[in-house]
């Protein structure tokens, strides 16, 4: 069942909101990052991720941002240009800000930490003027990242493109992705976060982001009672992750389906999520059904976390469903329990 309307006269599949930074992982791995001397330089932030995956996967992508107007700023530009994403709405900081740098430390296969410089980012100095109406039209789905909202004036920006893909019969998604810094208190990100959330078609997040989302409203804490929370105000899709425990999709309809990681050979413990969200993007926009998103969502997070990078390890289609047919051969199905509304009563 089709859950979300796209609009297939549309140019662009996807079109996203958010920041653009840099990754440095180290090479040095399974030690603390004040040894790591060798670093491997990447693009970065979740959305930027998101985007490359997407263009990987078929999909025709644009993206609104700010970047520095130096090297770095040349490099993810010319990055994005490389894998067939529009850059005619990323545009330049004026004041000598910083693409945002993520150095990650990766202690073994389960314990790894990450630490961000956000202080003065271009992405947050994304403004309300630099959204194009025109732009938004032209996409069949529009992405807004949670850490767009973390400071003026990205997130009137964000919340510009918001009301513009409601005005336009743009499908809105909401891709929590919390990130502690730069935000000013646990109020501050529980009003934005559902200011969106509310208006949303799909939400992805862990159970810890819908907690800090749904924080002044009252935490459900329930996986089942937080879809139906934004299913009342018309959300068609809630997916809630858990980890290696697996996710669930909530669909409006008052069913949910849930599929378990497949088995891999992690090299780190995170980015896994950004391979989820893009593949299971792609397969709502090419009609598959919930539990085939969650198959090729829950494969891109397993192929993910096994490699180095995040950007530069995004698969493309051909590759996701090869890595699922391998799996399949060697595990059995990994997905899917389907249960509905009735058969919980």
């Amino acid at each position: 069942m089709q859950y979300i309307t796209f609009d297939q006269g549309k140019e662009y599949d996807l079109i996203l909101l958010g920041r653009v930074a840099i990754d440095f992982n180290p090479v040095d791995l399974n030690r603390p990052l004040e040894e790591s001397c060798n670093f491997n330089k990447y693009l970065g932030g979740s959305p930027a991720n998101i985007a490359v995956g997407m263009a990987r996967l078929g999909k025709k992508v644009g993206f609104i941002a700010r970047v520095s107007d130096d090297q770095f700023g040349d490099y993810v530009t010319h990055y994005f240009q490389k894998e067939g994403i529009d850059t005619s709405h990323i545009s330049r900081c004026r004041n000598g800000e910083n693409l945002g740098l993520t150095f990650t430390e990766i202690m073994s296969p389960t314990e790894s930490r990450i630490l961000m410089y956000r202080d003065g980012v271009a992405d947050l100095m994304l403004e309300p003027e630099d959204v194009d109406e025109e732009y938004i039209k032209r996409t069949k789905a529009l992405l807004i990242s949670g850490t767009a909202l973390a400071a003026s004036p990205s997130r009137e920006a964000a919340l510009k493109a918001l009301m513009l893909a409601k005005k336009n019969g743009v499908a809105v998604i909401f891709d929590i992705d919390y990130r502690a810094y730069t935000w000013k208190s646990m109020d501050e990100i529980s009003i934005y976060y559902s200011i969106v959330a509310k208006e949303s078609d799909l939400i992805l997040g862990s159970r810890e982001e819908f907690d800090l989302t749904e924080r002044i409203m009252g935490v459900c804490g329930d996986d089942s009672d937080s879809a139906k929370r934004w299913q009342a105000y018309g959300c068609k899709i809630v997916v809630i992750k858990h980890g290696k425990e697996g996710s669930t999709a909530y669909a409006c309809d008052g069913s949910h389906y849930a599929v378990k990681p497949f088995p891999t050979s992690a090299l780190k413990g995170f980015g896994g999520g950004d391979g989820y969200a893009s593949s299971f993007i792609r397969a709502l926009l090419d009609g598959c059904s919930v539990s085939k998103a969650l198959e090729y969502g829950s494969a891109s997070a397993s192929m993910l976390i096994s490699a180095h990078s995040c950007s530069a390890a995004m698969p493309t289609l051909s590759e996701v469903e090869e890595f699922i047919r391998e799996e399949k051969e060697k595990y059995g199905e990994m997905v899917v329990l389907q249960e509905s509304e009735e058969d919980r009563s």
